[in-house]
């Protein structure tokens, strides 16, 4: 079977953004214009494709990401919608992971909000190239130029406008077009199309100073272009388009569009941006990975003939089909009943059944090529960040890290019928979500349920109900602790010795323990000379260390931020084993963290309050109350203030209902974890006390 659309036409491309900023709205018009849909879906009626699933619609946002497939003008797009909140950061993390270009959208009120931040960094993390949608031009205070400086201020970017806005707020109209120097206006709210027009005479000077900065600043990536845009040369606009397209893929320049996705204006010239300057599969580097024998790097060219290789970014229990295993191919092609190798767990799988996804519909695929996102039945054993490759040419590619959890409520079945049934759903939805941990409190009993934050686990409990049948009782909110030490503990001298009637066991470990660097887990440094401990024991005692780290001695939180060097010890050739190096490191490590002074650590969150100016001073109370510490204040358009802050996680439960009720209903804040902190001595006695 041959492909539809060479290479060269696909766009994998996300749409990113912070919550509200109108990613979905966006996504609604780009499928209406493409004619995948024949009527706009609306956010607030609950009748948009890519958030189908119930709760979205009920509450408005996105919590899965959805993927779609569109044409125009001749390109494949692949589209992934995803999710504005950041309790659902893993959703956007996967997705950035496994595409080749975004479109990040921005408020024009609010201009770079904290999650467009996240999103940002998390792009920036992947190499992916962008442009900016300044989305929601026709709201009052709406600014572009505001909205710009922001996002060169504030993400550090280099954007460059290739649109002038024509009227403002409500009389927002249309565009110029800085290329061609022509007006894009759309005569009403259909968004069936637009008129081109000359500039109006009141933009003239103003398109004639922003153009001459948009040639400047793409000629600056381009030798050829900058030595005729010196000579005084005139630069044609496919010269300048292919100079931007480069730089753009370079990371080099963010081209900046601007429209009304609710009003419908705008989106058209943003699709054309889509397929003008972001990648196809051809332009980005070759998939790098490792082969799995002889541990050495390999790389896969982007074509159908290259060996195969394709990474699980998704797993979706779907109550229809069962499991479904979304992968991006980076080389090769997957056919229907086809064996594949999964490389990460060792493992032949057979492909059942091949779906191009479109949000929560499917369309049966015979084959899927190099570059393409698709869906798979019948998988068994490959989770998120497994590779799937050919068993003649196996590789490994490199796995999707995920933040974790800061957040834990305790959860039982309400009835006996719903023992079993809450175990199975519990499992199938950690599968699905890389950031949803269950695990069962080893001195109560209970089993937990660990998230990013509470609206996850509210979704997650409500899904369990609604797409499991099972009825659960949620605890109150847990704070993830961490505990760490507070001084070094030089020389750890432990001896494991344990005599029986046959072989004994014997081991002798030195250690050395540190306090680390905020966010760096558990570092082990091997450095044994001489052979004093052979080689086949070490790996035995690093995971005797780290199997030891999962429960502190405080409180039994996990430990974090401690090195560990392994510097000296003893062997004997009969008794010494794996198991007894394990016991020695095991308890070698424990004795440190009682002598290293151990202390508990809280998350603490990154905090931004946007409340009308009247309400600043209780909300700085509020922030104080809550152990906060107020990092700074900014001027937002329409009279509104954002508040900055760093709080506790565990000071930050209930405050949405406490700041809706101080602002009568005005305010909204957005949280994401930023450190680990320690906590005091008066309320480390608490937290261990389990008051």
């Amino acid at each position: 079977m041959t492909r539809k659309y060479p290479l060269e036409k696909y766009r994998n491309i996300g749409v990113i953004a912070h919550i509200d900023a109108g990613k979905t709205t966006t996504t609604e018009r780009i499928l209406y214009y493409t004619g995948k849909t024949h009527r706009i879906g609306s956010v607030d009626d609950g009748t948009t494709v890519t958030d189908w699933m119930e709760q979205e619609r009920e509450r408005g946002i996105t919590i899965v990401s959805a993927a779609i497939s569109a044409e125009w003008k001749g390109h494949l797009i692949n589209l992934i919608d995803t999710p504005g909140h950041i309790d659902f950061t893993a959703e956007v993390q996967r997705s950035l992971r496994v595409l080749d270009g975004g479109v990040v959208a921005f408020d024009a009120v609010q201009g770079v909000e904290p999650q467009s931040e996240t999103v940002w960094r998390q792009a920036d993390l992947f190499g992916v190239p962008r442009i900016c949608f300044i989305n929601k031009m026709d709201r009052v205070g709406a600014s572009y130029e505001n909205a710009v400086s922001m996002i060169e201020d504030r993400l550090g970017a280099n954007p460059v406008m290739v649109q002038v806005p024509i009227g403002k707020e409500e009389n927002f109209v249309g565009v110029v077009d800085l290329f061609t120097e022509r007006a894009c206006v759309w005569e009403d709210d259909t968004g069936s199309g637009y008129d081109e027009r000359e500039i109006p005479p009141d933009l003239r000077d103003k398109v004639t100073q922003l153009r001459d900065v948009l040639v400047e600043k793409i000629a600056e990536t381009d030798d050829d272009l900058a030595s005729k845009y010196l000579e005084g040369e005139e630069v044609s606009v496919a010269e300048l388009k292919k100079a931007l397209r480069h730089a753009v893929i370079d990371n080099q320049i963010t081209p900046v569009y601007c429209g009304s996705s609710l009003r419908s204006r705008g989106v058209q010239l943003l699709l054309d941006a889509v397929v003008d300057f972001l990648p196809s599969p051809l332009d980005i580097p070759p998939v790098q990975g490792t082969d799995p024998e002889s541990e050495e790097e390999v790389e896969r060219m982007v074509s159908d003939d290259e060996p195969l290789s394709g990474l699980v970014f998704k797993i979706v229990t779907d109550p229809y089909v069962g499991r479904l295993a979304y992968i991006r191919l980076y080389s090769g092609s997957i056919e229907q009943r086809a064996r594949v190798y999964n490389s990460s767990k060792g493992k032949t799988e057979r492909i059942g059944r091949l779906i191009r996804m479109y949000a929560d519909r499917r369309e049966d695929i015979e084959e899927a090529h190099a570059g393409d996102i698709a869906a798979v039945l019948g998988l068994k054993h490959s989770f998120t960040g497994d590779t799937l490759c050919s068993e003649d040419h196996p590789i490994i590619l490199e796995n999707i890290s995920f933040p974790d959890p800061v957040i834990s409520v305790a959860i039982e079945p309400k009835t006996t019928e719903d023992q079993d049934r809450l175990s199975v759903a519990l499992h199938k939805l950690a599968e699905e979500d890389p950031t949803f941990k269950v695990h069962t409190d080893p001195d109560t009993g209970q089993t937990l349920i660990s998230g990013m934050g509470e609206l996850h686990l509210e979704v997650l409990t409500v899904r369990m109900l609604r797409e499991f049948n099972v009825h659960a009782r949620i605890g109150r909110p847990r704070v993830a602790y961490r505990e760490s030490i507070t001084r070094p503990v030089e020389k750890l001298d432990y001896r494991h010795v344990k005599q029986t009637g046959g072989r004994g066991q014997f081991a002798h470990v030195v250690l050395e323990l540190l306090p680390g660097e905020d966010g760096s887990g558990i570092e082990f440094e091997d450095d044994i000379h001489g052979g004093v401990i052979p080689r086949e024991f070490i790996s035995a005692v690093e995971k005797g260390i780290r199997a030891a780290a999962e429960a502190g001695t405080l409180a039994g939180y996990p430990v974090t931020d401690v090195q560990v060097r392994l510097f000296d010890g003893s062997s004997h050739e009969v008794d010494s084993s794996d198991m007894a190096f394990r016991t020695a490191g095991s308890m070698a490590f424990r004795e440190g963290l009682r002598r290293g002074r151990p202390v508990l650590q809280e998350p603490v969150m990154k905090v931004e309050v946007v409340v009308p100016e009247e309400y600043l001073g209780e909300v700085i109370g509020q922030m104080n109350s809550r152990r906060g510490n107020v990092l700074g204040m900014e001027l937002r358009p329409g009279g509104t203030q954002a508040v900055r802050a760093m709080v506790p996680l565990s000071e930050m439960f209930g405050y949405a209902t406490e700041l809706r009720s101080a602002t009568k209903g005005r305010g909204v804040f957005t949280m994401e974890f930023d450190h680990y902190a320690k906590v005091s001595e008066e309320l480390s006695q608490k937290i261990i006390s389990g008051e």
